[in-house]
Parts: C-alpha cells; structure tokens; sequence
C-alpha cells in the first residue's frame, strides 16, 4: 500500500514519462530534419511547440517535486519491467512499471499533446 497521495503519485510520474517524451519528440525531429520532405518547416514547428510546452510542464513538475520534497530515481530496469524508487516527504516507496505500459502512457502522452484541441478519426 502506498503513503503518497495519488495527486502526488501522478506528478512523480510525469516526472518519469515527459522526459521520455521529449527524448522522443527530438528524434523525431532529427529525422524529420534529415528527411526527403519537401516542406519541413510546419512539422518541425510543431513538434518544437509541442516541446517547448512539455518543458514548461516539466518546469512546473520539478519546482513542485522540490517544493514537496519528492524524488523519483530508477533503480532497475529490465526487457519486462522498470523499477524506480520514490521519496515522499522521507519514505521510500519501489513502484514497478510493466515497460510496454510505459510505452503506452508515453504514447497517450504524445497524443494528447500533439492533437491538442482535435480528436484522433
């Protein structure tokens, strides 16, 4: 059982997957970079919109986590499952993440930014 509040759990998390996204995100645009597009530039806007309101929130998540004296640090990961330890206010807590649902939280994360305001068909 858990002693850090869900609200707290979710910021912790972000803390974990918007990096993901970004690392992410400029891969994509390296390869749209050195890509055969014939217009580049409204693909690399984008994506450099979406990263630059990601770091924003990113910003927001670490002052928050330091504010509120929360640590998130991975401590083992393998083919099926990553594990990060959390520091809530002096406990310890291991949380195990099955890695494709990190995937898919990532996924869901990348989604929700880039389709901001439309709905995927």
């Amino acid at each position: 059982m858990t002693r850090i509040p869900e609200h707290d759990r979710d910021i912790m998390e972000k803390a974990i997957y918007l990096p993901m996204v970004l690392t992410i995100l400029n891969r994509d645009l390296n390869v749209i970079e050195n890509s055969p597009f014939k217009l580049k530039k409204p693909y690399m806007d984008l994506i450099e919109a979406v990263m630059k309101e990601i770091q924003s929130e990113l910003f927001q998540v670490k002052q928050y986590m330091k504010n509120n004296q929360l640590r998130v640090i991975e401590t083992k990961r393998d083919e099926a499952f990553t594990m990060y330890m959390f520091f809530y206010k002096g406990y310890e807590e291991n949380h195990n993440y099955f890695n494709p649902r990190i995937r898919n939280k990532v996924l869901e994360l990348m989604q929700r930014y880039l389709l901001k305001g439309r709905q995927l068909p």
